[in-house]
């Protein structure tokens, strides 16, 4: 079978997609279904989109929708993973700073008196 021009013909039709394995096929869905858009756009007007949705997940958190919740969650993770792909950084390897507990103090439960990162 030949190769597909374009990543977006590499995927299956919408409601087709398994549930993602790990934020690495994540980010790679989202790349092949963004990517180009965004990369027209570029990394400012990117941001702006991604702290207009965390708004938006803010509203959903007072509200206490469940299913608004889980869609501005998703919304939130697909605008940052877009940010994350078009900085070169690969999401799951930035999970990883977390796997081993607390990267201050190493605990889990974090031990330190302002959490991670908020010193």
């Amino acid at each position: 079978m030949p190769e597909p021009d374009r990543p977006e013909d590499a995927l299956p039709p919408r409601g087709a997609l398994p549930p993602h394995r790990g934020l690495a096929e994540f980010q790679a869905v989202i790349e092949a279904i963004y990517g180009e858009k965004d990369r027209a756009r570029g990394l400012e007007g990117t941001y702006m989109w991604f702290a207009e949705e965390v708004g938006e997940l803010a509203r959903a958190l007072r509200r206490g929708d469940p299913e608004n919740l889980r869609v501005e969650v998703s919304d939130v993770l697909a605008w940052l993973s877009t940010l994350a792909s078009m900085a070169g950084v690969d999401l799951e390897e930035a999970a990883r700073r977390y796997a081993e507990g607390c990267p201050r103090c190493d605990g889990t439960p974090c031990a330190c008196d302002r959490g991670p990162g908020r010193a």
